[in-house]
């Protein structure tokens, strides 16, 4: 037991890392394509990738937050955002939306396993951890478009995103259900989440919208 214990540790703080990583990187692009200057790049990466894990945080009354617990990540995003900034400018990089997608696509997954998994941790029913799992994948992209004066595209782009963390998320409640290694959930549930937005991106899928007559 406390192998397995000490496996699922490392599996979720590894995740964790992974999708903040992946979430910076698009807070980056899209700081990038709104030109917005060196503060500016590091806040929205910042709030890309802190912001959905530090909500569900405060929801499960978690202390200490995940970043505060992991404070070296604050030095990584300091560095990565000052390096991509020196590239970008070196190599004449032109960000552009679908860029930032993919980045984006990859944190969706990571978050909405590692999220689900926190908070079946805690105690809480399957459904309200698979929502956990939701708003630590979605709400940092959500406060990144809305500081860079965009309606966030978890609501807008009309195709599956929320929907693919939450289907994600109950992978990660089925392979506990089934008393699978809980590290076998969290990479199906990741992986599962991913490949979905990347086959919503490149096939088009469709959610349905409001029609005005």
């Amino acid at each position: 037991m406390p192998t397995l214990s000490l496996s699922l540790s490392h599996a979720q703080v590894a995740i964790e890392a992974a999708a903040t990583l992946a979430f910076a990187l698009s807070g980056l692009i899209e700081a990038a394509r709104k030109r917005l200057d060196a503060v500016g790049v590091c806040v929205v990466a910042g709030l890309a990738a802190f912001g959905g894990g530090t909500l569900r945080d405060v929801l499960l009354d978690r202390r200490p937050f995940f970043w505060v617990q992991h404070a070296g990540w604050l030095w990584g995003l300091l560095a990565l955002c000052i390096a991509a900034m020196f590239f970008m400018r070196s190599r004449h990089f032109a960000p552009t939306e679908r860029a930032m997608q993919w980045p984006d696509a990859l944190g969706l997954g990571l978050f909405a396993a590692s999220g689900t998994q926190i908070a079946l941790g805690t105690g809480q029913p399957a459904i309200v951890a698979v929502l956990m799992g939701l708003v630590t994948a979605v709400c940092g992209g959500v406060l990144r478009d809305i500081v860079c004066n965009e309606i966030p595209r978890a609501f807008s782009d009309h195709r599956p995103y929320a929907l693919c963390a939450f289907a994600g998320g109950w992978l990660v409640v089925g392979a506990e259900f089934l008393g699978l290694p809980q590290w076998l959930g969290l990479v199906a549930a990741a992986s599962t989440a991913t490949l979905l937005r990347v086959l919503a991106m490149v096939l088009g899928w469709r959610l349905p919208a409001w029609r005005s007559e």
